[in-house]
């Protein structure tokens, strides 16, 4: 942002995202810099004894940095299926897939995320993410990863 007048809107931040979760990102832009200082990270479904509410950028990175690191899986694509703009022009609601292949498996799926993203001076203010923990589980480590709570 550097010299532009041109404030990246709720749109542009997800399309950095994407490029930031599939490791296409211009190196020159950490995830970091798309991420306020206040930040809030939410996630109402998160797997049992995980954190429902993270704040602050730094909190944010330690808590999703290592995770992503060790996630037993490539992701293939992230392909955004619909985006729902607000009355308010700082928020969007992202309906989007994510494929990618177990790395411990094999297994190839698809599954739908949503998430509402608030945008503030050019970064992400709020991300709130509605996963299908048991479709992650099962996608990463088969059927029985339901009833053997392998990896949820």
């Amino acid at each position: 942002m550097s010299g532009s007048t041109d404030v990246p809107g709720p749109r542009e931040l997800f399309e950095r995202m994407r490029r930031h979760w599939l490791g296409v990102a211009d190196v020159t832009e950490a995830e970091g810099d798309l991420l306020t200082e206040d930040v809030v990270l939410e996630m109402p479904f998160a797997a049992p004894g995980g954190p429902r509410r993270i704040e602050g950028r730094e909190e944010v990175l330690a808590f999703t940095t290592p995770r992503r690191a060790a996630l037993p899986a490539r992701l293939d694509e992230i392909r955004e299926l619909v985006v729902h703009e607000t009355a308010d022009p700082e928020v969007i609601v992202v309906e989007y897939e994510i494929t990618g292949t177990s790395t411990a498996t094999g297994h190839r799926a698809a599954l739908p995320f949503i998430g509402v993203l608030r945008a503030r001076g050019g970064r992400v203010a709020h991300w709130r993410e509605y996963q299908n923990v048991a479709g992650i589980a099962e996608a990463l480590w088969g059927p029985s990863a339901l009833s053997s709570g392998t990896g949820a």
